[in-house]
């Protein structure tokens, strides 16, 4: 590749490079990297930092939430910032741009924030407690293992499978989550099983 360099444009890039690294040279690089690190302890002081994972994709980048708000003293904690965790060794504190948007999501009026069902005919969502819910998810769950579940094949050989029900995990795990939320699906003899990681 042949690249045309003028000699005004030769000596403006020299200028910018001596410029550049005689002021690395005077330690003025040092003062400023200094500075900034004696200004972040007090970028967000008097919040609560809360870890956690991105809820966006397999990745599982760690960030930090920062909330203000004391519960202890019957306060609401509001988060107001969120940035990646530079000790995270998935993303050592960066983020795509969704994860950069977490915040967003947190406060959108949209945002589910209970368990809600639509009964039948009905043209609406009715807000439900926990427990309904996964006592309802649970009853669902198993008559269809009753009427479904097949424990020999046309042959005889045993099978033990369930597959009208199908199951996704979260990838925002521990291994250790994962490897029982695995074990805990395989013995109900469900095969549709996948994990979000792979999505």
């Amino acid at each position: 590749m042949n690249m045309e360099l003028s000699r005004r444009q030769f000596m403006k890039g020299a200028s910018v490079g001596i410029a550049g690294t005689t002021l690395g040279a005077l330690g003025f690089g040092d003062i400023e990297e200094a500075f900034a690190s004696s200004i972040r302890p007090w970028k967000l002081a008097n919040l609560t930092e809360t870890r956690n994972t991105c809820t966006y994709c397999s990745v599982a980048c760690g960030i930090i939430m920062y909330s203000k708000g004391d519960l202890k003293k019957g306060e609401k904690a509001d988060i107001v910032h969120i940035e990646g965790d530079p000790d995270h060794p998935t993303n050592r504190g960066t983020l795509c741009p969704k994860g950069a948007g977490l915040l967003d999501i947190v406060h959108a009026k949209t945002r589910t924030l209970y368990p809600q069902i639509r009964k039948p005919g009905s043209d609406k969502f009715e807000r439900v407690s926990w427990d309904q819910a996964l006592d309802r998810v649970a009853r669902l769950m198993k008559d269809d293992r009753d009427k479904n579940f097949v424990a020999k094949n046309a042959d005889g050989v045993t099978v033990n499978r369930w597959t009208t029900t199908g199951f996704l995990a979260a990838s925002a795990t521990t291994n250790e989550t994962a490897w029982a939320t695995y074990k805990v699906v395989r013995s109900t003899g469900i095969l549709a099983f996948d994990n979000q990681a792979r999505v």
